[in-house]
């Protein structure tokens, strides 16, 4: 990681709190804890930039003790296997003395309130909104990583907020907003959190959705699924070739064995593949992805291809055209995928719900903004077909 160069926090317009930047390894070694400690998120307690602090350190789940006070974890495919005080691939999970730990549970360092459709979700709650949040780290890198600048990074060098399980709930109950979203970073590293605000939320009322590259183990994933409502997965791409190049290391198979676990535990979810251009945007590994989504999860799974724009590490390939996205919707269309969107792409007319059966305007899109919503129950107003979501 190379120093940069501070830049201004950036103030989340819907608040007018601080969204925590990350602390450049020169600031942090020169500055120390002074100076680095986040200004409070909506009253939560502000900690220094350092995960000694115990208020956030908890016992992590789904991981097993091995000899010599080594542990190996089991919440994700990588199943690192973790030396006394090292961390696994993520950053966030640390052994000390043969017990694993989390290092950023109740640790938020971004926060807003966000409308469903920026998830992207379309078929779930449409028109509502999402308390949305995140902590430190991810178990991949995507070199293509809109969110590097928490995603890629350890709890100690971004600014962050305490906010317990009952004080999140507790917020997005007194904003009168009913679904709480981890996404931005990746909620699999911050697993015990997610799974203690879902809980809390499941008590009072509050649905939790989780926003995510699917990359975890069956297991854990199984005893999430009762806590969510719905779930996004970003599928990357089709290949091992990208997965293993473009995501440090990574691999498509798991991905697709969680996409089949979602299935047949009938729990609602979306998929999004952010096409980029020369890399993952092939018709042809377009038409063999819609074929296998089909067989395999089924024909209304909505799928979303999205707009790559250029940052992270890759900015040397220009945004993704739009002809490609509408190419990339009318070959899902071909193989008999129902609901298929074009994202990041404002006014496009494959922002909207349309019935598969008689082709009328369902819910009307133009960004993340809703201008109609004709369902009827669920229902096509015009033939009556039911249409599949969480309406």
């Amino acid at each position: 990681m190379s120093d940069r160069k501070p830049k201004p926090d950036a103030i989340d317009s819907w608040n007018g709190e601080i969204i925590p930047r990350p602390v450049g390894r020169r600031e942090l070694i020169a500055g120390g804890c002074a100076g680095l400690c986040a200004l409070p998120l909506l009253g939560g307690k502000a900690l220094a930039a350092a995960p000694q602090d115990e208020a956030y350190v908890a016992e992590a789940r789904h991981y097993k003790k091995l000899d010599e006070q080594r542990v190996e974890c089991e919440l994700c495919p990588r199943k690192c296997q973790v030396a006394d005080r090292e961390r696994g691939y993520c950053g966030v999970r640390e052994n000390r003395g043969g017990e694993y730990f989390t290092l950023v549970h109740s640790r938020v360092v971004a926060l807003h309130i966000d409308p469903i459709e920026k998830k992207p979700l379309s078929h779930f709650r449409p028109g509502t909104n999402a308390l949305s949040l995140a902590t430190a780290g991810c178990n991949i890198e995507c070199k293509f990583c809109q969110n590097w600048n928490i995603s890629q990074f350890r709890p100690e060098q971004v600014k962050a907020t305490t906010i317990s399980p009952k004080q999140m709930i507790d917020l997005a109950k007194d904003r009168r907003v009913p679904i709480i979203a981890y996404t931005y970073s990746e909620p699999v590293v911050f697993y015990e959190y997610m799974a203690d605000i879902a809980a809390e939320g499941n008590a009072r009322g509050v649905e939790s959705v989780m926003i995510s590259n699917g990359y975890i183990l069956p297991e854990p994933m199984r005893e999430l699924l009762p806590l969510l409502a719905a779930v996004k997965i970003d599928l990357k791409a089709f290949t091992e070739k990208f997965y293993d190049e473009a995501c440090t290391g990574g691999k498509l198979q798991p991905v697709l064995d969680v996409l089949k676990l979602l299935a047949a535990a009938g729990k609602w979810f979306e998929i999004v593949v952010l096409l980029i251009p020369t890399l993952n945007d092939d018709p042809g590994e377009i038409r063999e992805m819609a074929r296998w989504i089909k067989a395999e999860l089924g024909p209304d799974v909505p799928l979303h291809f999205s707009r790559f724009h250029p940052t992270y590490k890759i900015k040397n390939l220009p945004p993704t055209p739009v002809s490609t996205l509408e190419r990339s919707h009318a070959i899902a269309r071909e193989e008999g995928l129902n609901f298929v969107y074009c994202g990041n792409v404002p006014g496009h007319p494959a922002e909207s719900t349309y019935c598969p059966g008689c082709e009328k305007v369902l819910i009307k899109r133009y960004g993340y903004t809703i201008l109609e919503n004709n369902l009827s129950n669920g229902k096509c107003p015009a033939c009556g077909r039911a249409i599949p979501g969480v309406w």
